[in-house]
């Protein structure tokens, strides 16, 4: 099967637009001008690396920030680590936020407790931070009038109310999926809050972001997945030992995202499962050409492929 066929199978991508460029989609480029931050108090539902991370540096700016947690052994964790002064268990705290931040695991993003929508003023503006975008605007573009989807593109191994960090977010995307009913002014909201992270903004359609981000992230948790399979599942005992005293950090590198959150990576796979499909199959068809070289002895070839992905490498990668 030809890459291009095995591709058709599961659909096609897209680009992502970075803001200032052209984007049909895009309400900024429509004459709405930058605004002062007008925004009084946060509110960041979860209290995890990521929305720990936003509370922290947020709280450092002098911003007041409200969290929502599940558990008052969170709250009081989260408080003591200063991540934000004001954390709750009760989601009536979020009644005089003007933005509310949904740092949510994706299957609680996707069926929200009735509660947490209650609370959510109407005038507020509500962002989320999931990987996922289509099923998340799906659910959200009905529950709320002044929600924008959103994806801050940065995160490290560590999860939970001990994760956050500040400067997560400095110099790294911040992408946002608005539709053609999206609020223009709360989306101009949303781009303010990833400046003051420090964050690179761009715009993307909902269904390019997803195929977009099952290539670069959601795809490498599966494939390094799967190389600690094939080696911990390895035969010989006294190959498997050494291959656990030999492994450094060309290893460490490779399967850091296949040893990370089991549920997370399950939710990326479930949640975005048509995108990660095309993904693979265009990894697969890959891998077999570098494997057919091997086998059939064609050294010249592979080191061609070798040279072609060591200069595509630093178009992925920024300094």
């Amino acid at each position: 099967m030809s890459l291009s066929s095995a591709l058709n199978v599961f659909g096609s991508g897209g680009l992502i637009h970075q803001h200032g460029l052209m984007s049909e989609i895009d309400p900024m480029d429509q004459g709405q001008g930058a605004q002062p931050w007008s925004i009084d108090r946060v509110g960041v539902v979860g209290m995890g690396l990521i929305g720990g991370s936003i509370a922290l540096d947020l709280s450092q700016q002098g911003v007041e920030v409200q969290g929502l947690v599940h558990r008052e052994v969170t709250a009081e964790r989260a408080r003591s680590r200063g991540l934000a002064p004001l954390v709750s268990t009760d989601p009536s705290c979020l009644q005089n936020c003007d933005l509310v931040i949904l740092a949510l695991p994706l299957e609680s993003l996707l069926s929200p407790q009735e509660s947490l929508i209650k609370a959510i003023p109407e005038r507020a503006v509500v962002t989320d931070v999931g990987s996922v975008k289509a099923e998340v605007l799906a659910v959200w573009r009905d529950l709320h009038p002044r929600f924008v989807g959103s994806h801050p593109m940065a995160g490290t191994a560590q999860a939970g109310v001990d994760a956050g960090l500040t400067g997560l977010f400095c110099g790294r995307p911040w992408v946002s999926t608005p539709e053609s009913s999206t609020d223009a002014s709360a989306l101009a909201v949303i781009q303010q809050l990833a400046d003051r992270l420090g964050s690179h903004w761009l715009t993307a359609d909902a269904a390019r972001h997803d195929q977009a981000v099952a290539l670069i992230s959601h795809l490498p948790v599966i494939v390094s997945a799967a190389l600690l399979r094939a080696v911990g599942e390895e035969r010989d005992p006294a190959v498997l030992e050494l291959a656990r005293t030999l492994a450094s950090s060309g290893f460490a590198d490779t399967s850091r995202v296949g040893g990370g959150n089991p549920a997370l990576g399950t939710a990326m796979a479930s949640r975005n499962t048509q995108a990660v499909l095309r993904s693979l199959a265009a990894y697969r068809w890959s891998l077999e050409q570098l494997e057919e070289a091997i086998l059939e002895g064609h050294w010249a070839q592979l080191e061609k492929e070798l040279e072609k992905t060591q200069s595509l490498r630093p178009q992925f990668l920024s300094d």
